[in-house]
Order: structure tokens, then C-alpha cells, then sequence
């Protein structure tokens, strides 16, 4: 299977990039710009015990390209999900201040890849879509001294900064929902698969896994190119 699916990104890829880079904007209809929010949930054995849930969000173009545009379209997107937001605080002994330790970590993906489905007039508009992903792990510590007259003058030191990144790809399955060629609710899940991946970021990080499941819910609107005004308007 993971073969089958690695031989179908690979075929993919020129496809893909024709779309974008050599159509004229022209040549795009019932192109759509969508913002969503994300909860994401490892997957796998071990993943519930060792791991946890995180929550974010992203945002998306769709760009359903000429003659084909009722059933193939290219999509783009960046997204970001925190795996880990904490803060320790503790009193310097030499100088009696409080001191805060704040640590983050985050999931960041740049995605490219093609979506089949309804990108018509319709109100009910399911769709399938498969994605190259380039997927950012990040984890970040400072530590703070605050200002309790002025935030704006805190005293912020990092004493931890580590990333890693890797290729990987999903798969979707939405269902979107057309209001009047207004604005529209797509909502669906993605199945992600990074390869490659740290086990963990250092000591007190979230373990990372290989696998995810995305639940998304977008909010869309329709993005207008010059030439395509009077394509595929409702009567």
C-alpha cells in the first residue's frame, strides 16, 4: 500500500506543477480561498498513551483549472498546530524574582497536490484530494522575566530553539457546502503521513508520530480571476 501511494505522489508531482505554474490565471474558475480550523489526533499503537492531540488551523486555495473545473482542481495551503504549550514558574533564589519557563511546540506543513470533486455551482460538493507535504517540527523554550507594570518590557531569553523537517503527504475527504456562490463550509478529515520523523525533540517534547488524523472545518470564499466572471453562472 505504501508503495502504491509513494508511485502515485511521485506521478503526480509534474501534473501538479503544470497547474500552477504554467495556466495563466485565465485559465482558473470557481477558484476558492478558505480558512479552517484544525483538531489533530495521532494514530497508531502507541500513539494515544505517548502522545497527545493538538489544535490549529490553516489556510487553503482551490483552483479548479479551464474545461475541467466541475471535477479536478489544483489546491495549496499552509497550516500550523500546537502539540505542546506550557509554562513552569518558579523564584529566582539570588535575586527573589519570578522567573517563567514557556515552551511551545509546533507541527507546521506546507502542502501542493490536486483535489477531485464538485467544484461547480452545485450546494452539495464532496471531493477526494492527495497532497506533497513539506512538514516543519519545531519546539521552542525561553525563558521570561515579567514586568508587572509593563508587559511590554519583560526580559525574554531563549535558551532552547530545535526544528526538523521532513517530505510526507495526505489524503482528504471533505464534503463542501455551496452557499449561492457566497461562501461556503467544507468540513472532512485528513489522513497524514510524514516520513522520517524525530521520535521526540528533546527531553519534556511531545513524542511525534509518523501518522495523524485531521478533523478540519474551513470557511470558503470565491476568489474572482479576469475572463471567468460569466463562466458557469446559475440561471
Amino acid at each position: 500500500m505504501k508503495r502504491i501511494l509513494c508511485r502515485t505522489v511521485i506521478r503526480m508531482a509534474p501534473w501538479i506543477v503544470v497547474a500552477f505554474f504554467l495556466e495563466s490565471p485565465e485559465t482558473f474558475s470557481q477558484a476558492k480561498l478558505g480558512v479552517y480550523g484544525i483538531h489533530m489526533v495521532p494514530y497508531g499503537t502507541d500513539a494515544r498513551s505517548y502522545s497527545r492531540p493538538g489544535w490549529g488551523g490553516g489556510v487553503e486555495i482551490v483552483l479548479p483549472v479551464g474545461k475541467t473545473y466541475s471535477i479536478f482542481a489544483g489546491t495549496a495551503g499552509f497550516e500550523i498546530v500546537n502539540l505542546l504549550s506550557q509554562r513552569e514558574s518558579f523564584q529566582d533564589g539570588t535575586t527573589g524574582l519570578t522567573v517563567n519557563q514557556e515552551t511551545d511546540q509546533n507541527y507546521f506543513r506546507f502542502f501542493l497536490g490536486a483535489q477531485i470533486g464538485g467544484h461547480g455551482n452545485g450546494f452539495f460538493r464532496p471531493h477526494i484530494g492527495l497532497n506533497l507535504a513539506l512538514v516543519y517540527y519545531g519546539i521552542n523554550t525561553d525563558l521570561v522575566v515579567p514586568d508587572d507594570y509593563d508587559p511590554d518590557l519583560e526580559i525574554r531569553q531563549n535558551i532552547r530553539s530545535e526544528g526538523n523537517a521532513v517530505f510526507g503527504y495526505d489524503l482528504t475527504m471533505g464534503v463542501d457546502l455551496n452557499f449561492s456562490n457566497a461562501f461556503s463550509l467544507d468540513g472532512g478529515v485528513k489522513y497524514i503521513k510524514s516520513f522520517s520523523v524525530p521520535q521526540q525533540l528533546g527531553e519534556g517534547s511531545v513524542k511525534i508520530h509518523p501518522q495523524y488524523f485531521q478533523i478540519y472545518l474551513e470557511l470558503g470564499v470565491p476568489l474572482k480571476f479576469g475572463g471567468n466572471e460569466g463562466e458557469g453562472d446559475v440561471e
